[in-house]
């Protein structure tokens, strides 16, 4: 039977395969004549890339790597350096940094010791720190901007209180809480105009275009009142639907259990406080300075020579290999992919054939329901989300100032929609470091994915209608 599924399965990805070097072979007729050459190939590739990157027919690093090779050997960048243009972008770096200190934290305990403090704040329940950890995430960006710094801090630490519950590590406690550190702890960025590179993209774009002027404050409760009640509903969906998808796994512990491991006392040597004091001095350093002038990126750097020093010894060579580089080279794979869409214009030229599409009406809701529409529809071409903004800020505004809607109520809906579309796993870096732990399932992380898309459009549209 497993021999028919494996034979089966080569058979569809070959079938896939061809297809793409039929398309490549006939110069991509399927596309509009409207494209040029390298922007219909643009198109083909980003297609190629998702189905490589989502179901994985080949591993996720050598699928990135043949990305590169097919940027050069198509008709779309000249040299290889192009093509590694991605790998130039800090972010890919902050993830792999912040990989090794995580093994750093756990190494020493730290996320035994901050788990067992998350056990005394739920005070041993699981129900209570289901409802807890949302919160936490929604919070969580106004002392650490970075989306993927908080996935790396928090990761760990919950798979430590999965094991203090006494669950195993696919249990449903611990694929609800991927879900939250993956799903929602990026849309939860935008909570502050200071909560990472997206939101502070969205604000600069916000002054840039003139729309009016929003303080710190004025923007957290513009975006903290949505998102509060997307992270409600999103949270009891998504805990009933794990649920419901596994009904012979138990997902209770017992009190003893969770009372006995509380009890137990970590044991802390001199190289957890020096671990714990530095890492915290980090956190402090991302709060206190300006990432314009200190780049967050210079932090962990240090951090990581700091631990590597003999006396101390938490870093060694074998540290540096065992650090997530599939996820490098995705990451750095899909920011190249990112800028050939905005350098050729491919994405302006799909942006301006789907606005066609929009229609004359004075209807305010009609017109903002097709504006949402739009704004799922070109987001999913998209694998980062600020490049998904800059290409469709302007154009929407655009629309709206022409068809003379509300300025202001509809540019934070675009901004809030952009953020939400988080379907598949390549939508944004947390996502897919959540999927790539291999605790959420392809299936679970589209159908969570796809309801939080749905929900935080609709909370988007109500706030534009009559909060915002």
């Amino acid at each position: 039977m497993q021999g028919k599924i494996i034979k089966k399965s080569m058979i569809v990805h070959g079938m896939i395969c061809a297809s793409f070097i039929l398309l490549a072979v006939t110069n991509t007729w399927i596309f509009p004549e409207e494209l040029t050459e390298e922007q219909r190939f643009t198109l083909l590739l980003l297609g190629f890339s998702v189905y490589l990157w989502v179901l994985q027919p080949i591993p996720v690093g050598a699928g990135s790597m043949l990305i590169l090779a097919l940027m050069v050997l198509l008709p779309i960048l000249g040299t290889m350096e192009q093509a590694l243009a991605g790998f130039m972008t800090p972010a890919v770096y902050f993830v792999i940094v912040l990989t090794i200190i995580s093994g750093v934290l756990v190494d020493v305990k730290v996320d035994q010791f901050i788990a067992k403090l998350f056990m005394k704040l739920s005070k041993g329940g699981v129900f209570r720190m289901i409802v807890i950890l949302p919160v936490i995430v929604l919070l969580l960006p106004i002392l650490l901007p970075s989306a993927v710094a908080r996935f790396k801090v928090l990761s760990p630490i919950l798979s430590s209180l999965n094991g203090l519950f006494g669950f195993s590590k696919h249990s449903i406690f611990h694929r609800y809480t991927m879900a939250v550190i993956g799903i929602m702890n990026q849309h939860a960025t935008m909570i502050v105009f200071t909560g990472g590179g997206f939101p502070v993209l969205a604000y600069q774009l916000w002054n840039d275009y003139e729309i009016g002027s929003l303080s710190w404050a004025e923007w957290f409760l513009a975006m903290a009142v949505p998102l509060e009640a997307i992270m409600i509903i999103m949270s009891i969906f998504t805990w009933k639907y794990l649920t419901y998808t596994s009904p012979g796994e138990q997902f209770i512990a017992e009190e003893g259990t969770a009372s006995v491991n509380t009890a137990s006392k970590t044991e802390t040597s001199w190289k957890f406080w020096v671990v714990f004091s530095s890492f915290l001095a980090m956190i402090c350093l991302w709060i206190f300075t300006d990432s314009e002038i200190f780049p967050v990126l210079i932090p962990p750097l240090i951090l990581i020579a700091f631990y590597s020093i003999p006396s101390i010894g938490l870093i060694s060579n074998a540290s540096v290999r065992k650090a997530d580089w599939e996820n490098f080279l995705m990451l750095g794979t899909s920011f190249s992919l990112g800028m050939v869409l905005s350098e050729n214009h491919t994405a302006d030229v799909i942006a301006d054939f789907l606005i066609s599409f929009l229609p004359e009406t004075d209807g305010v809701i009609l017109e903002t329901v097709f504006i949402i529409l739009l704004i799922a529809i070109m987001r999913f071409f998209f694998i980062v989300p600020s490049a998904a903004l800059i290409v469709i800020f302007p154009i929407v505004m655009s629309y709206a100032v022409s068809a003379g809607m509300d300025i202001r109520a509809l540019s934070l809906l675009v901004i809030f929609s952009v953020g939400s579309m988080l379907i598949l796993p390549i939508h944004s870096t947390t996502t897919f470091l959540a999927f790539s732990t291999g605790i959420i399932t392809k299936g679970q992380q589209v159908v969570i994915g796809s309801v939080y898309t749905l929900v935080s459009i609709l909370i988007g549209f109500l706030a534009a209608l009559f909060y915002w």
